[in-house]
């Protein structure tokens, strides 16, 4: 079934460290191949063996419309044809910039990067540059890309290969980052208490996707928010995932919180390397060449990634019915899945917001790290596989978050959750 997969890792691992240009591919969580993709349409993915997957990472969150959108890839062939990169300012760059102003609330400017990672990274800058202070709180289980700081309890690859210290992040840099357990308000308030006038901002995934699909609890980022403004902290929403996916102006919209700043990822974008970071007018002109808080990128901008992220997000602001059906889609999948996990005598637990979700094999709620790190994960491991041979393709990784595409039709529905009866039957 995965010949030539196998076929190619064994090559990819004589070049690539591991075999793969990103951790959590390697299949390291859940054993096995990792299948290397050929090509995508809509709602599914095809191996270089030929097999079809009903597809439910879609690039981990841009495909939110589908694979090879047709519009977005006309947009990407006709800008192909002025030039691939100019490293000078262009219109478009303006256009995408007053689009994302407009459908995000409580941003004046934004600065386009290449990457998740890249956003939050520069995004911590400036709440460093702008307050004076060095010091971040971050929360056990939120990934915001490798960056050095972000890699102390980090979620995401870091959580799937069991990394607890990553080497190379210097005792300095991980001393300025302090770590407490997501949905945790008391212990933040204990942080700023135990550190006065030294914390520069807060960081955290409105709704973490990164350790499975895990929901803010009641008052959570209302409290976030709260005691930012009362300690003079820079309040940061890593919205890579959640943004202009639970909802036009994202997580910001969806609970009515106000981020000082926000970060973007790759669905700005159309799933090109792209990413942003935006906030309030009087922080955003501290950025150099407005400022003396430094930032560059040569391909930051890129016409390629401006005029797909252009397209898909024109359609996003223009049809938001698309929000409540990929919200109706999702519900059916989990009330399905629901069904056909209890029918098994399996005990789980699914989280769902909007067009993300997660499973987990485990008694209890699945609220922050220590509760995803309890679940029966091996169980979740032989789930993996029986889907996939089955033709459905989950993240490869219990610690990571599913995404559903508006080209998931109710046959794509019915056949999951039919494959996870057969997969329950199989594997129990």
């Amino acid at each position: 079934m995965f010949t030539k997969s196998k076929a190619l890792f064994e090559e990819a691992g004589k070049v690539i460290p591991g075999g793969v240009n990103s951790p959590v591919r390697a299949f390291k969580s859940v054993g096995g191949t990792p299948v290397f993709m050929q090509h995508a349409k809509g709602a599914y993915m095809y191996d270089v063996d030929g097999n079809r997957y009903i597809d439910y990472i879609n690039s981990w969150g841009p495909m939110i419309l589908g694979h090879a959108y047709e519009p977005v890839v006309k947009a990407i062939q006709e800008y192909a044809a002025y030039s691939t990169s100019f490293g000078a300012p262009t219109q478009l760059e303006v256009e995408v910039a007053e689009l994302i102003v407009g459908m995000v609330p409580n941003i004046d400017m934004v600065r386009m990067v290449n990457s998740g990672t890249e956003a939050c990274m520069s995004a911590l800058r400036l709440a460093r540059g702008f307050t004076g202070r060095n010091k971040v709180i971050k929360f056990e289980g939120n990934y915001h890309g490798h960056a050095d700081s972000f890699l102390v309890s980090a979620g995401s690859g870091v959580a799937t290969l069991g990394i607890q210290a990553v080497p190379g992040v210097t005792a300095t840099v991980a001393a300025d980052t302090l770590s407490v357990a997501y949905n945790n308000l008391p212990a933040v308030e204990q942080l700023i208490a135990e550190n006065p006038d030294e914390i520069a901002a807060i960081i955290v995934e409105p709704v973490a996707g990164n350790m499975g699909c895990i929901l803010p609890q009641p008052g959570f980022l209302e409290g976030l928010r709260s005691l930012c403004d009362q300690h003079g902290i820079i309040f940061i929403m890593d919205e890579v995932m959640t943004g202009f996916r639970l909802a036009k102006g994202g997580a910001q919209e969806l609970f009515n919180i106000k981020a000082d700043i926000v970060t973007f990822g790759k669905i700005i974008g159309g799933g090109m390397p792209v990413g942003a970071f935006a906030g309030r007018r009087e922080i955003m002109e501290h950025i150099a060449p407005a400022g003396k808080i430094y930032q560059a990128g040569t391909l930051s901008g890129n016409p390629i990634a401006m005029i797909a992220g252009y397209t898909l997000l024109k359609t996003l602001n223009e049809h938001p019915s698309i929000y409540t059906q990929l919200e109706e889609k999702t519900n059916q999948l989990v009330t399905g899945l629901r069904a056909a996990l209890g029918a098994a005598g399996v005990v789980h637990q699914i989280n769902s917001i909007g067009s993300m979700m997660s499973v987990h094999f485990a008694e209890y709620p699945i609220v922050d790290f220590t509760a995803a790190s309890g679940a029966n994960n091996e169980l979740f491991r032989r789930f993996f596989h029986a889907m996939l041979e089955r033709g459905v393709y989950l993240p490869p990784s219990a610690f990571e978050s599913w995404f559903i595409s508006h080209a998931l039709g109710q046959e794509d529905i019915d056949f999951t959750i039919d494959a996870a009866k057969a997969s329950m039957q199989h594997i129990l």
